[in-house]
């Protein structure tokens, strides 16, 4: 059998769910590229499984999602943020990071059933200076969001994650593994299962690899505090009220439910 194509997000957050696959070679050929690059490639089948925004489960073939594994935050994410000239309220252009497909869709639910506002949303490469220049506010993802130093440019932080929790009480799902039905065997979700694993545990020496001395502390927090792996019940639904919610709004044609792979008999 060839190897499943992986496409994996570059980002910190995504890597404790690699962790140990690029040797895997027996089973995966492992790539890596932002979220919304993810996605493209899963749609034009250029990959055969990528983790992509939780939103284009919504946008491409019927995908099967793979189970138990996810990024996921309950409260603030860090790492998805506005980041805003004014209060968010008085917020009427925002520039949306390229690199985002599910934070551009929540931020959408949330400026109309949280914040009030219809801004104008204009697609841009995450630069916050250039983006700032152009619009009121930034929406920026990932490590450039983590890694900001939004109080020394005098902006404001509104944190989707903890913007999302507030109002529904729910974890949100930013991103998950998923591919057509056939892409995967049993044996290769217990082998993505066991990588999760072997990162969360590992997930100081993850944010040290990647981070550097001059991250490493915020990158081991953000790791320990800000982020989850494990897909339950309540992540679930959680999932499935964004769904809901941005079928409601227009940031896609309709909801659907998400299905899964079939979980290894063995647990881990």
């Amino acid at each position: 059998m060839k190897p499943v194509r992986l496409g994996a997000v570059a980002y910190l957050n995504a890597r404790p769910l690699v962790y140990g696959l690029e040797i895997r070679t027996d089973l995966f050929a492992l790539r890596f590229d932002v979220p919304s690059k993810c996605a493209a490639l899963l749609h034009e089948g250029s990959i055969d499984l990528g983790m992509i925004p939780s939103i284009e489960y919504l946008r491409g073939q019927p995908y099967r999602i793979v189970p138990d594994c996810a990024i996921i935050s309950e409260g603030a994410v860090a790492s998805v943020a506005l980041f805003s000239k004014t209060p968010v309220e008085a917020v009427i252009s925002i520039a949306a990071d390229t690199s985002s497909r599910t934070s551009t869709g929540l931020l959408r639910v949330l400026c109309c059933e949280r914040f009030g506002i219809d801004p104008r949303f204009e697609p841009m490469h995450p630069d916050p200076v250039v983006m700032l220049r152009h619009c009121d506010a930034a929406l920026l993802i990932g490590d450039p969001a983590l890694f900001l130093d939004y109080e020394g440019m005098g902006l404001v932080k509104t944190d989707l994650g903890e913007q999302w929790t507030a109002m529904t009480g729910l974890p949100f799902v930013w991103a998950f593994w998923a591919g057509r039905p056939e892409a995967l065997s049993t044996g290769h979700v217990a082998a993505l299962q066991e990588a999760r694993d072997g990162g969360v545990a590992a997930s100081d020496e993850v944010a040290d690899a990647y981070c550097g001395p001059q991250h490493a502390a915020l990158g081991r927090a953000y790791l320990r505090e800000n982020i989850r792996y494990r897909l339950g019940e309540r992540e679930e639904a959680g999932l499935r009220r964004f769904y809901e919610l941005a079928a409601r709004h227009g940031v896609v044609d309709r909801a659907q439910a998400p299905a899964f792979y079939p979980r290894p008999k063995h647990v881990y």
